[in-house]
C-alpha cells in the first residue's frame, strides 16, 4: 500500500530558491541557479497550491466579451481540464494510459502546478506528486525543441520546495536520500506535423566542446578530448492531435474528447467560421457521452475565452517571425531573421522588439546565441 502526503499551499518565494542554491547539497537548485543566472530572476512570490486558480482572472474578461489577449497570466485549456483538483481522476486518467498503469485512488493525485511564474513566456501547466513521482507535463500548440530547459527550472523549483516541506529528507545526511522520480512529458497539439513519440534532450542545446590542445572525439578518461554534459533532461512529447498516438488516447477518454474538441475547433474555422462560431459548433456538438462535456458546457465561457487567447497568441508569434524573416531579407542580414525566431521561439517578444531600436543589444544577443558574424 503506498502512502500519499496531501500538502497544505505553500508560497515558493525567491529567497527559498536563493536559499535553497546556497545549500551544499542541492544539485538540481545550483543548476537551476546556473542556468538562469540568478535565483532571484523569479519575479515575486510564486504560489504553488492544490487549488484550483483556473476560474480567477479568466471568467471576468469572458464575460465582457473580449477577445483581447489578456497580457497577465491566464491559464490553458489543457491545464483547466487536466490541472484542476475538481478533476482528478482525468489526470489520473492521463498518468496511467501514459505510463501504462492502472491506478484507481484519484485521491493520490497531489497537484503542486506553480502558479504565477513565466519561463520562456509561458507558465507550468500541470505538475503533481503521485506515489514515487514527480510529474511536469506541459501542453504545446508549437514546437518548441527549448522544452527541456523549460522543464529544469521547473523541476529545480519543485524539488527545492518538496525537500523544504518534507521533514524526513536531511539534505545534510551521509545517507542517500531518497526523492520522486522526475516524469516529463510534452504533450503537443500544433498545426505542424509531428511524429507520434519524440524525446527532447537538454544536452542537445549545449554548445560543442572540446579540451585545448586535444583532439575532437577522443576518450574522456582525462586524457582529454570532448566534454560531456553532467546534466541532462529528457522530455517526452507526444503528439496528440486527433488521429495520432491512437493507443494512449483510447487509453484516455478525457484526452480523446480533449483532442477531438480542438480537431473540431479548427475543422469549423477551416469553413471560415469566425473562432468563436468555431467553438461554439464544437461545444454543441460534442457527443453526449464525452466524459468532459458536462464540465465545457459549465465553464464555456472560460473557455472560449482559452481558446481565443491561445489563438491570438500563436497568430502574434508567427506574424512576428514572418515580419523579421522579411526585415532580415531586407537587411541582408539573414542572421537578424534567424535571431528574431529564436527570441520568438523561447518567448522573448520585448528581446525581439528591442532590437531594432538597440544596436549593441542586438549584437550581445548574436554572440550569446552564435549567430552569423558575431560568432566568428
Amino acid at each position: 500500500m503506498h502512502n500519499t502526503t496531501n500538502t497544505a499551499p505553500y508560497t515558493i518565494k525567491p529567497a527559498d530558491i536563493a536559499a535553497e542554491v546556497n545549500g551544499t547539497t542541492s544539485a538540481v537548485g545550483s543548476a537551476t541557479a546556473a542556468t538562469t543566472g540568478s535565483a532571484t530572476t523569479i519575479a515575486n512570490s510564486t504560489t504553488v497550491t492544490g487549488t484550483s486558480i483556473a476560474h480567477k482572472g479568466v471568467t471576468t474578461a469572458a464575460v465582457g466579451g473580449s477577445s483581447k489577449v489578456n497580457e497577465k497570466i491566464k491559464d490553458r485549456l489543457f491545464k483547466f481540464v487536466f490541472g484542476n483538483p475538481d478533476n482528478k481522476e482525468w489526470t489520473l486518467s492521463l498518468y496511467n494510459a501514459m505510463n501504462g498503469s492502472t491506478y484507481t485512488d484519484a485521491d493520490a493525485v497531489s497537484l503542486n502546478t506553480i502558479e504565477n511564474v513565466v519561463y520562456l513566456g509561458m507558465q507550468n501547466d500541470v505538475s503533481f506528486l503521485l506515489y514515487n513521482t514527480m510529474n511536469l507535463y506541459e501542453q504545446q500548440s508549437t514546437f518548441n525543441p527549448n522544452m527541456p530547459m523549460r522543464f529544469l527550472i521547473y523541476a529545480g523549483m519543485l524539488y527545492s520546495k518538496y525537500i523544504q516541506q518534507n521533514e524526513d529528507y536531511h539534505r545534510y545526511s551521509s545517507a542517500l536520500q531518497k526523492a520522486p522520480m522526475p516524469k516529463c512529458v510534452c504533450f503537443y497539439n500544433g498545426k505542424g506535423e509531428k511524429d507520434d513519440r519524440l524525446v527532447l534532450k537538454l544536452s542537445d542545446a549545449f554548445k560543442a566542446f572540446s579540451q585545448k590542445g586535444s583532439k575532437e572525439g577522443t576518450g574522456s578518461d582525462g586524457s582529454g578530448g570532448d566534454i560531456t554534459t553532467d546534466i541532462e533532461v529528457r522530455v517526452t512529447m507526444v503528439n496528440i492531435n486527433y488521429g495520432h498516438n491512437r493507443e494512449l488516447l483510447e487509453a484516455c477518454k478525457p484526452l480523446k474528447e480533449y483532442s477531438w474538441f480542438i480537431q473540431r475547433i479548427r475543422e469549423v474555422q477551416n469553413q471560415k467560421k469566425s473562432l468563436e462560431d468555431s467553438i461554439d459548433v464544437a461545444i454543441n456538438e460534442m457527443p453526449d457521452d464525452f466524459v468532459i462535456k458536462p464540465f465545457i458546457i459549465l465553464h464555456r465561457a472560460e473557455v472560449k475565452h482559452m481558446c481565443i487567447t491561445e489563438y491570438d497568441e500563436e497568430r502574434t508569434l508567427a506574424e512576428m517571425k514572418e515580419d523579421g524573416r522579411k526585415e532580415g531579407r531586407a537587411e541582408g542580414r539573414e542572421e537578424l531573421a534567424e535571431l528574431i525566431s529564436v527570441l520568438l521561439d523561447q518567448g522573448r517578444i520585448e528581446d525581439a522588439k528591442r532590437l531594432a531600436k538597440d544596436i549593441e543589444f542586438r549584437d550581445s544577443l548574436l554572440a550569446e546565441f552564435g549567430i552569423g558574424t558575431a560568432n566568428g
